[in-house]
């Protein structure tokens, strides 16, 4: 973990290529992810190779970490595992193969073997569309309630496959504060740090969202994807995304293939209900939002508080990365025309995947 913004500047924006997959591998250790840590330093084995995909890695243009290239390419290796068309990497995410030289000869063989199938995983970042993250969002949700209308008009950016369009059919346990179906198949139950959040009775109305490029739970193809960028280790996880998958087949998340600023200026511009706050929300994904698209969802943002009243609120919650402490913060403002106008309000650090969260707010 970085100890000021300067460092954690520096570590987001390395560019060398084997510096980053070192420190990708070292961040996966300390996540006790042992076998993805492995696999992710066999890279380095690939700096001779003449692979596409190898000279693709080693001649990476752009900020080799914020763009996530190590675990871009390491999905793609453990897709070749959960499909079972190549099995020799079970042996390193399980934990079998523990000396590093055997790992890195396993990464150069299987890279040069499944060459032109693995080059296209480092066209796009990790899907990583996680339920855990929805402890840190209704626990927002939870604190909001205090202050502002609590029906709420729930819009996501950067929905994946609409894995948290979905929690309002969750249970959840939050440092002893229920909330959901008691019956729910998605049970979310993070070890909680810190106070209880409030004890409040938020009712979601409504919650859609959007994504460049939408992931259908209901393809098999596409689940699979979505599985192959959970670190191995993490079986709970895939668990969350079979649940995810059972609950989508009942009833299908609603994501718009849009940009986010299109999606936000669009879906903020129509007329909002009366009694109701509208909330902006996203977790894990603002620096993925190109430059422009951020502005835009600045711009819409500040149009939609603008004309905030008490009986019609509006909020944005975020879980994201603060690029000065390196913590994943859970960040509420809101506007109701009277009294609050936007002011930031850090209710929590989270884990990026919901295993934990450690509540700050009062």
């Amino acid at each position: 973990m970085a100890e000021n913004g300067k460092q954690s500047d520096a570590v987001m924006d390395i560019g060398s290529v084997p510096e980053a997959i070192n420190w990708q591998a070292r961040h996966c250790e300390n996540a006790g992810a042992h076998g993805t840590a492995m696999v992710v330093r066999g890279l380095l084995a690939l700096e001779e190779s003449e692979a596409a995909t190898a000279r693709r890695i080693f001649g990476w243009s752009g900020l080799t970490l914020k763009d996530a290239m190590p675990l871009r390419i390491n999905g793609g290796l453990h897709n070749l595992v959960l499909s079972g068309e190549d099995m020799r990497l079970s042996d390193v995410y399980d934990g079998r193969v523990r000396d590093q030289t055997v790992a890195d000869a396993l990464v150069r063989e299987v890279v040069e073997m499944y060459d032109a199938r693995l080059l296209p995983w480092l066209d796009g970042p990790p899907q990583t569309n996680e339920a855990g993250r929805s402890a840190s969002l209704m626990a927002g949700l939870l604190w909001l309630a205090q202050h502002v209308e609590p029906r709420f008009e729930m819009l996501e950016i950067g929905s994946s496959a609409g894995i948290n369009t979905m929690m309002d059919r969750y249970f959840f346990d939050l440092g002893g504060v229920k909330k959901g179906p008691a019956a729910a198949i998605m049970r979310i139950s993070p070890e909680w740090k810190g106070a209880s959040p409030p004890a409040t009775s938020p009712e979601i109305i409504s919650i859609r969202g959007c994504d460049v490029a939408p992931v259908d739970l209901q393809d098999p193809e596409a689940a699979l994807k979505l599985k192959s960028y959970v670190w191995p280790e993490a079986t709970e996880r895939m668990g969350r995304i079979d649940a995810a998958r059972a609950l989508a087949k009942e009833r299908a998340p609603d994501v718009a293939a849009q940009d986010a600023g299109t999606f936000v200026t669009q879906a903020l511009a129509v007329p909002q209900q009366k009694g109701t706050t509208r909330v902006l929300f996203h977790s894990i994904v603002w620096q993925y939002v190109p430059a422009d698209q951020q502005q835009a969802v600045r711009d819409a943002v500040t149009r939609a508080s603008n004309n905030a009243v008490a009986e019609r609120p509006f909020a944005w919650l975020s879980l994201e990365t603060n690029r000065e402490t390196f913590q994943h913060e859970l960040v509420v403002r809101y506007w109701d025309g009277c009294d609050a106008a936007g002011e930031k309000h850090l209710l929590a650090n989270a884990h990026p995947h919901g295993a934990w969260v450690e509540w700050l707010a009062s």
